[in-house]
């Protein structure tokens, strides 16, 4: 199922941060719209993009189908274990899809934009205990919104809930952008995406300004905190009834 499954994959992961890649940091910059140093600062914001959509995606997707369409959660739930371990099982295989998919965009990306990238890695451990709170994140995300959202409803779950989350995740831009913003600048902090891409940002490219480390970490346990119970919640309402 695996080796069948892999170019999809493999396509699903690469596609979209590609091209984002490929116009902005690419073709932005070369044409002189964009500074070449955006390079350097768009490339952890596509990593964390491409994190959060796999991780989103690989739980989300498969709990609205097998809840509302197919059904083959039945079989798993008469399984003899708790109802909780079958939505722990989505939140592990999320978050290592979504650790591959980190994994896999960073050194393509960055072939992709090819020279002026300046990556430095000053506390390797920062950055591994980020990617994996973020893939645990998306994972949560994920499991809540398979849980909440209806069959009927899937669009709008991509068009209402993860598209501003996306834009208004600091992705394409630092944090500090929205400074002549304030109000702005102060609402998005409700985003865990933002805390996604600065944690990267802060871990990649710490020459440019992001939050402090301490309070991306404070942000990104307390998210995955508060999804991981919502979700749990959910799952454990869902199959019950």
């Amino acid at each position: 199922m695996a080796r069948r499954n892999f170019v999809p994959l493999l396509l699903q992961i690469l596609l979209q941060p590609m091209l984002l890649v490929f116009i902005f940091g690419r073709v932005m910059t070369t044409s002189g719209y964009m500074p070449p140093q955006y390079k350097s600062l768009l490339l952890p914001g596509i990593m964390a993009l491409s994190m959060l959509l796999s991780g989103i995606w690989a739980v989300a997707m498969p709990t609205i189908s097998e809840f509302q369409f197919t059904k083959e959660i039945e079989d798993r739930l008469l399984a003899p274990i708790e109802i909780d371990w079958v939505a722990v099982e989505k939140l592990v295989s999320g978050s290592i899809q979504a650790l591959i998919a980190g994994f896999v965009v960073l050194p393509s990306a960055w072939l992709l934009l090819g020279k002026g990238v300046a990556l430095s890695l000053p506390h390797p451990g920062v950055l591994v205990l980020i990617c994996l709170l973020i893939a645990l994140l998306s994972s949560a995300v994920g499991l809540t919104l398979g849980c909440a959202v209806g069959q009927t409803n899937i669009g709008l779950m991509f068009s209402l809930v993860i598209a501003p989350m996306i834009f208004f995740g600091c992705t394409y831009y630092p944090w500090s952008a929205l400074e002549k913003f304030p109000v702005l600048q102060k609402i998005v902090l409700i985003n865990p995406v933002v805390y996604a891409s600065e944690g990267l940002r802060a871990s990649l490219v710490p020459q440019f300004p992001h939050l402090s480390v301490p309070a991306i970490f404070s942000a990104l346990l307390f998210f995955n905190l508060t999804f991981v119970a919502v979700g749990l919640r959910l799952f454990r309402r869902k199959a019950i009834s």
